[in-house]
């Protein structure tokens, strides 16, 4: 294949970037959402779980749908349509069309998440395809640190229509980036349906599917709605919030890289000590959450547990779809996100009934289930102690 500018796998993290900014940063802004449109917190909370249920349900099928056209004309179609959405956000008045336009980028965000890390991986010399992927995956973790908090911020200090330009400006140039640096890919070899489906027999993946969900219920209950908490129950204003929203997101770096070398040496011992970390964190989260400077204290810890969730999540699966790593990955976009849908959906719905502050019960139950799950998977399921760690 001809060689690319080294600018390319760069360019393909901005474009990871700028997906996960679209999809995540809804959080850091629910309020102005909620303000903007006159609708409850619970109502808002529908574009963050929208979005994740149409990941979900998509994920796979539409990948193996799509195998057989181009990929570099798929890439730039994807993160065209978020240029799109990026800019109805910004200056519909409707809701309702806001809600549409979470739909169609999400339909097309595993499409681009999975073919981004496939081809930065065949566009380098084999010895630096893990660090080609390395580097593309880290653009996830970066929207967090840097995208979810930044449009925050220009939210809080401008307006929302600014905030969500800066997400059509960053897809923009992703755009651009790989329209003129990627070269024509298209597919000579289409992906075998039954090979990669065949993985769905084994009994031990479905129980690793079912705690990655609940993992993800776990996170997303509580984090999505992160900002609201701080200022109901914490009173921090927005300027404060935007900053939290930046100390999580950036230590959330930190503690992917402690989460990875955790799993170097052992991945079981990770994996169950996971939702007992979260666990502690919520009751802590429960019990100071009104009081200010504690809860400063807990933002660090809070990101540092959080940040495993998206390794430990990942590994956890793909340990049984090892056969069909592609696919294995797919499923993790899908369950993952539905994850995501449900505990949105549940944690707006405890709001919406219970109150702000007992939010929190939703993290602790999710985070009880997952644990279940996975030590039924261990006791029940000898391989698990057999694990090695696999991308």
């Amino acid at each position: 294949m001809k060689k690319v500018s080294p600018l390319f796998i760069l360019v393909l993290a901005l474009g990871v970037f700028g997906i996960i900014t679209t999809e995540m940063s809804i959080v850091g802004v629910l309020p102005q959402i909620a303000q903007k449109f006159a609708i409850s917190t619970s109502q808002a909370g529908l574009l963050v779980s929208i979005f994740a249920l149409v990941v979900a349900i998509s994920g796979p099928f539409l990948i193996l749908l799509v195998s057989g056209i181009n990929r570099k004309l798929l890439l730039l179609t994807a993160i065209f349509i978020f240029v799109i959405s990026n800019i109805i956000y910004a200056y519909t008045t409707h809701f309702e069309v806001m809600l549409i336009f979470r739909i169609l980028p999400a339909a097309l965000h595993p499409i681009f998440f999975s073919i981004a890390l496939v081809t930065a991986a065949k566009l380098v010399p084999p010895e630096k395809s893990n660090q080609a992927v390395t580097k593309v995956f880290m653009g996830i973790t970066v929207g967090f640190a840097l995208g979810v908090p930044l449009t925050s911020y220009l939210a809080e200090q401008f307006s929302l229509e600014i905030a969500f330009l800066f997400g059509a400006i960053v897809n923009a140039f992703a755009f651009i980036g790989i329209l003129i640096l990627l070269p024509s890919m298209p597919v000579k070899e289409k992906m075998s349906f039954g090979k990669q489906i065949s993985v769905l027999r084994k009994p031990g993946l479905w129980l690793n599917i079912a705690a990655v969900v609940f993992i993800f219920a776990a996170m997303f209950s509580v984090y999505s709605y992160f900002a609201e908490y701080l200022s109901r129950v914490t009173y921090m204003n927005g300027t404060l919030i935007s900053v939290m929203l930046l100390i999580f997101g950036v230590i959330m770096i930190a503690g992917n890289s402690l989460f990875g070398v955790f799993l170097q040496k052992s991945i079981v011992n990770t994996v169950i000590s996971f939702p007992i970390l979260y666990l502690i964190v919520y009751l802590l989260v429960y019990n100071l959450g009104s009081y200010f400077i504690p809860m400063i204290f807990m933002v660090f810890i809070w990101g540092i547990v959080h940040s495993g969730g998206l390794i430990v999540g990942q590994t956890w699966l793909i340990s049984e779809a090892k056969e069909a790593p592609e696919f294995g990955n797919s499923l993790f976009v899908s369950f993952s996100n539905l994850g995501i849908t449900l505990g949105t959906s549940i944690g707006g719905w405890v709001i919406s009934q219970l109150g702000i502050h007992q939010l929190i019960w939703s993290g602790l139950i999710f985070s009880l289930l997952s644990l279940l799950l996975i030590v039924i998977k261990i006791k029940f399921f000898s391989s698990s102690n057999q694990l090695s760690l696999s991308n």
